[in-house]
């Protein structure tokens, strides 16, 4: 199962520590939380309560209940002080408290976090522990939950953790049956959402797993994009329509204007929405002297399983009903999935660097790295020293070979930039023109990049 382990080694981070420490943890409901906990309380001591929706008093009895068995105690009272009184790692150890879906308490009896506050203090129990209290309600916890603790019960928040999605490294890492051009296509199409690859078959093809997946009506995916915008929003028939056009091609404000009928004031409000759960970005150009030519304003799907639903099988719901899955993934999705992956090889190759960075791998130490969206042309990859030194990248997925063509229309994007380069990095999904690799075998500025090497 594919779990953050990044996040894993700041929980063993946190256990190792002298004291006591008290950690929010959060995610969508496909990051896989559970099974990050199964694996850090493996071989240690623990308390393991999950809320569910409940009235504060059955809530109350049902952890007392939990407490009881555990530990084996007759409660004198049915209070959160008492239940945290009560427990015990049976040694000098760390004992872990973990209270998952901690919202279903929080939002209806304040005694609880008192008393977790209680058993931070060593107040309610003497030994060392770590309190855990974790939840998938991520628009409660990044607008709300702070506000429950008050301003000094905040404070005593060792470590806020947001369960983020996996990284390319890490798609590659949870695929190694899959070539590396199939865990960008996974990448491209599903993200890096652990349960969603955790349902991916890597014995079978890209095909197979999108039919049965996300077009087949009792496939895992099949209403996930409406899912996650409806757990954080309401009024889905505005964002659906306005998500839809997005992955149309009406990426500025005044194109949604004019296509959808809202008001920009309207439209502005709900895209401030839409980033703020990190489902859509505006797109700002790296900064040049050729500001004047680059695209302001400009809005994209920043989910990767989002952006895959609202371009290929939203637009085409009524053959998604009336066709078999095999059929519509002929005729709605195979034509246009390099085109659309495109914009995710370009991602990899930037993460790509952006590792041989960490590393000193580069010619240049890189102080920031970005993206440049021109009104003509683009720029796939701009990394930049402290003495704005450039190494500029583009990037090839769909064409056969990257050609001296594709070189032209790089060096046209930068004199419309206005930048200049100390080395280039181009990379290619599957060839180089003999005009291109002879190129860079006599001017070492070049550096190719192949599938292999990725």
């Amino acid at each position: 199962m594919v779990v953050k382990t990044s996040v894993l080694k700041e929980l063993e981070a946190a256990y190792g520590q002298d004291g006591n420490q008290l950690i929010t943890l959060y995610g969508r409901a496909d990051s896989e939380k559970e099974v990050l906990l199964r694996a850090f309380l493996q071989n240690k001591k623990y308390f393991y309560y999950r809320a569910g929706a409940a009235s504060p008093k059955e809530q109350c009895s049902r952890m007392g209940r939990e407490v009881a068995d555990r530990f084996g105690v007759s409660l004198a009272r049915h209070t959160y002080e008492e239940y945290f009184n009560r427990i015990r790692s049976g040694g000098p150890v760390k004992l872990v408290v973990v209270i998952d879906e901690f919202q279903y308490i929080a939002k209806k009896d304040s005694t609880f976090l008192e008393a977790v506050l209680k058993l931070k203090a060593r107040r309610l129990y003497p030994g060392p522990v770590l309190i855990l209290l974790c939840s998938s309600a991520v628009a409660w916890m990044e607008k709300e939950a702070m506000g429950l603790f008050g301003e000094s019960g905040a404070k005593k928040i060792n470590q806020k953790i947001k369960l983020g999605n996996l990284n390319f490294l890490e798609v590659v890492r949870a695929l190694p049956e899959y070539p590396v051009a199939e865990c960008i296509k996974v990448y491209g199409i599903v993200g890096g959402v652990p349960g969603y690859l955790n349902r991916w078959n890597p014995k079978a093809d890209i095909r197979t797993n999108i039919c049965r997946l996300i077009l087949a009506q009792s496939g895992y995916m099949h209403s996930a994009a409406e899912e996650l915008i409806g757990a954080s929003l309401r009024e889905l028939s505005v964002y659906e329509t306005i998500l839809a056009n997005i992955a149309a091609g009406c990426v500025k404000l005044n194109d949604l204007y004019l296509t959808t009928g809202f008001s920009r004031a309207k439209i502005s409000v709900y895209m401030k929405n839409l980033s703020a759960f990190d489902i859509v970005e505006k797109v700002v150009s790296f900064e040049t002297g050729g500001w004047e030519n680059a695209k302001k304003g400009i809005y994209r799907i920043r989910d990767n399983y989002v952006n895959f639903w609202f371009r290929f099988i939203y637009p085409n719901l009524s053959d998604l009903y009336m066709m078999s899955a095999e059929k519509f993934y002929d005729a709605h999705i195979a034509p246009g999935l390099d085109a659309y992956l495109n914009r995710y090889f370009a991602e990899v190759c930037m993460e790509y660097l952006g590792l041989l960075g960490m590393v000193g791998k580069l010619p240049l130490k890189i102080k920031k790295m970005g993206t440049w969206v021109g009104k003509e042309g683009t720029i796939d990859i701009i990394a930049q020293n402290e003495i704005r030194q450039n190494m500029v990248g583009a990037c090839n997925w769909d064409r056969p070979a990257f050609t001296m063509e594709m070189c032209e229309e790089l060096f046209t994007s930068m004199k419309l930039a206005k930048i200049s380069a100390e080395y280039y990095f181009l990379f290619s999904a599957k060839s180089f023109a003999p005009e291109v690799a002879a190129m860079a075998e006599a001017d070492r500025r070049f550096v190719l990049v192949d599938m292999n090497e990725l």
